[in-house]
């Protein structure tokens, strides 16, 4: 692992974590870079010139592509050059793009490959799910598991946490004092944060043992059922909030209403209540007794109580 050559694509919320928990590992790789776009090194925000800098003076080196761009061809003559290629990039760069990087990765022989599956159990939520764009991460997995040369691991890591209390995804709404809970109040999610998943993924990576088992990898730092939350909530911030349920029929109907909108998309998958929470004793993390900050832990952290 000492001579590892690791190449993390992006450097966003969670690549920018991913890429400091690799170079600040006792098993420090060769060398840590980031597949970063030409307009993203050189650009003129100064938070984005900060976190260059930072990230240039921990030692990671910056390679120019553009995964959205370039051709499958490309990517795999940058990827060639590495033997770990970490896929962190999310969906916003658009339907097509995760699968080209699988195809480009494997063409390239990379002999470890994680791909942008920082999320929900896909295989359990299956085909066909509200949100449409979980099909293509299948089409990743299917491609991986129909070839042998390049190792792989998924890390399963639920919701990020911060997401779970933001006011755009409708859970946590303190401004009317509820908690929407998306299909029951019994429903349950798997959070965990970027900086956790940051220190699950470098130990994965770097760590003594071979965790590149062509399968997935299910970490957590909480579980918790909407009715948990919103008790949780309320005791944060000292007073009764209300409970109102989303049902996933609701749901259904709304996306009907507007096909196009993406957060219905997200709200129903995970009002289905299927393949977005598993049990935290059974993590790697904790089997491993890597605790993780849990939901509570962030609230108080950034101050969800006294509001």
């Amino acid at each position: 692992m000492a001579s590892s050559k690791i190449l993390v694509i992006g450097a966003g919320e969670l690549g920018f974590q991913v890429l400091h928990a690799l170079v600040s590992h006792p098993h420090q790789p060769a060398s840590v870079g980031v597949l970063l776009r030409p307009g993203r090194i050189d650009h003129l925000n100064p938070s984005k010139q900060q976190q260059n800098a930072i990230l240039q003076e921990i030692g990671v080196h910056f390679v120019q592509g553009d995964i959205v761009e370039d051709s499958e061809q490309k990517l795999s003559a940058i990827f060639a050059g590495y033997d770990t290629v970490i896929g962190c990039t999310g969906f916003v760069s658009g339907t097509g793009v995760q699968a080209k990087i699988a195809r480009a990765a494997l063409l390239a022989q990379v002999s470890r490959f994680i791909p942008w599956q920082f999320g929900v159990d896909y295989d359990a939520i299956g085909r066909g799910s509200p949100q449409d764009i979980f099909d293509e991460q299948l089409d990743v997995r299917d491609l991986l598991r129909s070839q042998s040369h390049t190792k792989w691991a998924i890390v399963s890591t639920g919701m990020f946490t911060s997401f779970l209390f933001e006011p755009s995804f409708g859970v946590v709404d303190l401004k009317n004092q509820r908690v929407n809970a998306l299909g029951s109040l019994a429903n349950r999610v798997t959070v965990t944060t970027p900086e956790d998943i940051g220190k699950f993924t470098a130990e994965i990576v770097l760590g003594k043992e071979d965790l590149f088992q062509n399968r997935p990898i299910f970490v957590g730092g909480d579980t918790i059922s909407y009715e948990g939350l919103a008790q949780l909530v309320e005791r944060l911030i000292g007073r009764p909030i209300a409970r109102n349920v989303l049902t996933a029929k609701a749901m259904q109907a709304a996306l009907a209403q507007d096909p196009h909108n993406s957060l219905l998309k997200y709200q129903a998958v995970f009002g289905q209540g299927r393949g977005v929470a598993w049990d935290l004793p059974r993590t790697w993390n904790r089997q491993c007794g890597m605790p993780a900050e849990t939901a509570e832990d962030w609230a108080q952290r950034h101050g969800l109580e006294g509001m």
